[in-house]
């Protein structure tokens, strides 16, 4: 270890959130050393290609194409994993932990997929583990739940955690316009991947809301052991449906907890909400998450949620407490000496069966339009003990055929699939029904 005067650090992976690392940290250097007391180095950063030009001037002689050389190299304080991925950046973070070292991450795939091996690599070697970049970019969810609300119990937690998603919903609603469309400028403009299947399916959602499900609950769950739908399946007609009906439609993550049963429930799926709750005017690629105390009551979060600057910022600001951490005591800092743990110490929890997953159900079918085709639907639905409370219908391409739409009462997610099956097992339903969820949080 160097002396606690200097703080050396090296950066995996200096793609766009490295760039944006290496890059305001030479801006704000001279004023963390001065509030810090400590000089800082950046000293190493790993890439896949040297030749490749860069948007900031790294000296070549910093640079490297051994990631693992940065994580085991006895004059590195702290190694910023922003590699991505969980097969290298795996191997980085654990060969920087077994080393005694802080890693600053931004990797949720990583910590959904490895988080229980990672946190106790740290616990045994003495390593310490940061993540406040893996969830929601700039917005400080992870030291909210873990210090500022640490009095707290969460009963629930919800919010729009990928900025891609949000993007393309609030484009389809503005422009009227079809979500192939609107994927493809997203891409354009470089707010969605060239394959968008992580961001649209749900699955970028879902690693995001196992690590904060972790940190309010202290259990894992896996994404395939949460409830995972997409976007891709929803059109204009859902948004004017929607308007209707007084609501707009988000891509959520919703962390449930019932502390009389200790049941625990997470979802991943468009939900319709309320159009005049804030989180429903969340717009662009901004996130928004919401947290319920049974203490603070309800707090809101909002901000950009992904981002060169935004993510950068995260990072920044565990690195500041990684080097409070080196300059002062290590035993002392709670911080980092609680980033392996929940907010604070729960019982334990076990997932809730879908039977006891409770909630109101839009449904958008395509069925022919001739007489008595409601009836045989509301008979597949009560079937399932599955109640209407609206019917929108509207004449549809090709002829012969009408779109039906239907909100439900309060009823459970084994029943809705129930339904669902009995649904499309009807002459009368052309295409497979759309299933969205109805928002009715209370706060």
């Amino acid at each position: 270890m160097n002396p606690l005067s200097v703080i050396r650090v090296g950066i995996c992976g200096l793609g766009t959130v490295g760039q944006g690392v290496w890059k305001h940290l030479e801006r704000i250097r001279p004023e963390l050393e001065s509030r810090l007391g400590v000089k800082l180095e950046l000293t190493r950063a790993s890439v896949r290609d040297l030749k490749k030009r860069r948007d900031v001037k790294v000296p070549a002689s910093k640079l490297t194409t051994d990631s693992l050389s940065i994580a085991m190299d006895p004059n590195v304080d702290i190694v910023c994993e922003l590699i991505g991925g969980t097969t290298l950046a795996r191997q980085v973070t654990l060969a920087a932990l077994t080393a005694g070292k802080v890693v600053v991450s931004a990797n949720k795939a990583l910590i959904s997929k490895h988080g229980a091996e990672i946190f106790e690599a740290a616990r045994r070697h003495g390593g310490h583990f940061l993540f406040e970049a893996s969830v929601a970019g700039g917005i400080p969810i992870i030291k909210a739940l873990r210090e500022g609300l640490v009095a707290n119990r969460f009963p629930l937690i919800y919010g729009i955690l990928n900025g891609t998603c949000n993007y393309i919903l609030t484009q389809m609603e503005e422009q009227d316009a079809p979500y192939t469309a609107v994927l493809g400028e997203a891409k354009r403009l470089g707010y969605a991947e060239a394959d968008e299947a992580l961001d649209v399916q749900g699955w970028d959602t879902a690693h995001k809301a196992a690590v904060l499900t972790f940190l309010a609950h202290g259990t894992w769950v896996k994404p395939e052991q949460m409830i995972v739908e997409g976007i891709d399946r929803i059109t204009p007609i859902d948004f004017k449906n929607a308007s209707a009906l007084g609501y707009g439609i988000k891509l959520l993550a919703v962390i449930a907890r019932d502390f009389d049963t200790d049941e625990l429930s997470v979802r991943v799926h468009p939900t319709l909400l309320p159009e005049s709750h804030v989180v429903a005017k969340v717009s662009g690629v901004f996130n928004a998450v919401s947290v319920r105390g049974d203490v603070a009551g309800t707090t809101l979060y909002i901000g950009r949620g992904a981002g060169q600057d935004a993510t950068a910022s995260a990072v920044i600001s565990d690195l500041v407490d990684a080097i409070s951490l080196l300059k002062n005591d290590r035993r002392a800092f709670i911080t980092a000496r609680k980033a392996s743990a929940p907010a604070r110490p729960v019982r334990a929890c076990r997932l809730a069966p879908s039977e006891h997953i409770r909630g109101r159900y839009y449904l958008r079918m395509t069925v022919s339009d001739e007489p008595g085709v409601l009836a045989q639907i509301a008979a597949a639905m009560a079937a399932k003990n599955v109640s209407i409370a609206s019917v929108i219908q509207s004449a549809q391409e090709p002829a012969g055929a009408a779109s039906l739409v239907l909100t439900t009462h309060q009823s459970d997610e084994r029943a809705i699939q129930a339904t669902l099956s009995r649904l499309a097992r009807l002459r009368c339903v052309l295409e497979r029904p759309l299933l969205l969820r109805i928002g009715d949080f209370a706060d």
